[in-house]
């Protein structure tokens, strides 16, 4: 009887540890570029933005599209300057809170006029529906009230602790025939829960290099209570970290996964 043949399989060679220790290497500078360069996890830290981001929501921020672009990846990269209308991540202008990011719509670009009279936004002379806005209008008291929904009709009170002095002080020299016009460089920008929102009306401008980026989408979101981000104490961030482990299941917003920001 005729002998049969045997085929062998050939064993592919196993991955030495240098090969797994450079491949791993490979996949950490990748993911480190990416969260360093290009996006960026970031919480929602308060309700200025109700009801388009809840506190609690977090997002990735698009870091690359607002930013300068270079001559070897310009080509690449989807560039844009900023629009009127979008959402944007910035580092605080407010220096109480030099280190906070912070997210709002921008409402005006360089060289548009602002004002608002009875809390309606009218910007070059035209009134804009905003079909985004929730309304409070009980939030910082009669006095704050006046200035905030006639902005920049009626000068800062003394009373209304939340316009910072530096703002009281420079805002009179961008003001025009009863608008506030946006200098370069620099944004106008409130927050869609409009009452609520500590913004460039109490603050003043942003300034173009404070803009980390645009916020894509919400990949997780959870009840957060308000002023949590105000707590720095070791304590009541474990504190709350625990009750999130605990609670992930039924705490998670599962509805918001995903949700596009617009």
């Amino acid at each position: 009887m005729p002998k049969k043949e045997i085929k062998t399989v050939e064993e592919k060679p196993r991955e030495t540890t240098v090969e797994f220790l450079a491949s791993l290497a490979g996949v950490l500078v990748t993911g480190l570029f990416i969260i360093t360069f290009v996006v960026q996890a970031f919480e929602i830290p308060s309700a200025s933005m109700v009801k388009t981001l809840l506190i609690g929501d977090h997002v990735f921020v698009n870091r690359v599209q607002f930013s300068p672009p270079t001559h070897w990846l310009g080509p690449l990269l989807p560039y844009s300057q900023i629009h009127r209308g979008d959402i944007v991540v910035f580092l605080s202008a407010d220096p109480r809170t030099p280190d906070l990011y912070i997210v709002k719509r921008i409402m005006g670009i360089p060289g548009d006029r602002i004002h608002l009279r009875d809390g309606v936004v009218y910007r070059n002379g035209e009134k804009l529906t905003e079909s985004y806005i929730t309304h409070d209008p009980g939030e910082f008291g009669d006095v704050c009230n006046s200035y905030r929904d006639n902005f920049p009709a009626l000068p800062p009170p003394d009373q209304c602790g939340n316009v910072i002095s530096e703002w009281k002080l420079t805002m009179p020299s961008h003001i025009e025939n009863g608008d506030l016009v946006v200098p370069p460089d620099s944004y106008f920008g409130m927050g869609d829960n409009r009452d609520v929102s500590l913004d460039s009306r109490y603050w003043g401008f942003i300034p173009k290099d404070h803009v980390i980026g645009r916020p894509m989408f919400i990949y997780w979101s959870f009840e957060t209570p308000e002023r949590q981000y105000e707590l720095r104490e070791f304590s009541d961030r474990a504190k709350f970290m625990a009750h999130v482990v605990i609670h992930f299941f039924d705490g998670s917003r599962w509805k918001r996964t995903l949700k596009v920001v617009k």
